[in-house]
């Protein structure tokens, strides 16, 4: 899938997610003193037990901000207050809506999200009865690039890279980096499939998409693959099962 280039638009005050439709919410997790401490009381005991393990006060500060936007999204969709928003977490970590969470019962498929952040930006993933990964990276300069790429990308990718004019190696790193990490997080088995395993698309300007996966040949056609355009120095990429969905991305601002 090409790259998406969306406006961030304010949202609606009812929010309405139909099964062909996948959201987006971008979050600043630059706030003030009191939206975070506003945001800090609706987490769970977990979650702030979380936040005490962090040594470095910004980080704590985000984590807070992440996750309250978090909850504070999901609640719109499920028409509660955002400290009744209940999580159950898969064997590899991975959050999901606990039993009796989800609006309407059965009666529609149940909501899928996912979240992802960097540095002051964080990204969220809505969708209804498909699974969903989203990641952002912040474009920094000081992280070895070619070792991990050596570490984690496979041969046809580092390949790809290498290929790459050395102005665009960067921006084709990131890309690869993205896409391969929303995958991951969409199919929620953290890394037990090894990022080395999987191809995906990365160099600029060509559409996103997931090539191969290793000993599965069907794998790969499941899938949809998007590149997101959060803001200037950020790479983003979104993952979603199966096809025929369309997108909306929202701005969100603590309520």
């Amino acid at each position: 899938m090409t790259a998406l280039d969306p406006a961030w638009n304010t949202p609606p005050p009812d929010m309405v997610l139909a099964s062909d439709k996948v959201h987006v919410w971008r979050a600043s997790l630059e706030l003030t003193p009191t939206a975070i401490l506003a945001l800090r009381r609706t987490l769970a005991a977990d979650e702030l037990a979380r936040v005490k393990r962090f040594h470095f006060t910004e980080d704590r500060t985000r984590f807070i901000a992440a996750r309250g936007a978090l909850r504070d999204i999901l609640a719109r969709y499920l028409g509660t207050e955002a400290n009744q928003v209940c999580f159950r977490y898969s064997s590899h970590g991975k959050p999901s809506l606990a039993a009796g969470s989800q609006r309407g019962g059965q009666r529609k498929p149940p909501l899928h999200f996912n979240l992802s952040h960097t540095s002051d930006l964080a990204l969220v993933a809505i969708a209804r009865g498909r699974r969903v990964g989203v990641d952002i990276e912040s474009m920094r300069t000081d992280i070895a690039q070619d070792l991990i790429a050596a570490r984690s990308f496979s041969p046809r990718e580092q390949a790809r890279l290498r290929a790459l004019p050395i102005h665009l190696k960067a921006q084709g790193f990131f890309n690869c980096w993205t896409r391969k990490e929303a995958y991951i997080k969409a199919r929620g088995e953290g890394l037990s499939l090894p990022l080395d395993q999987f191809d995906v698309s990365l160099a600029p300007g060509e559409p996103a998409r997931l090539l191969h996966v290793e000993g599965d040949a069907e794998e790969a056609s499941r899938w949809t693959l998007a590149e997101l355009a959060p803001g200037p120095g950020y790479v983003a990429a979104l993952v979603v099962e199966g096809h025929g969905w369309r997108l909306a991305c929202w701005q969100w601002a603590p309520t």
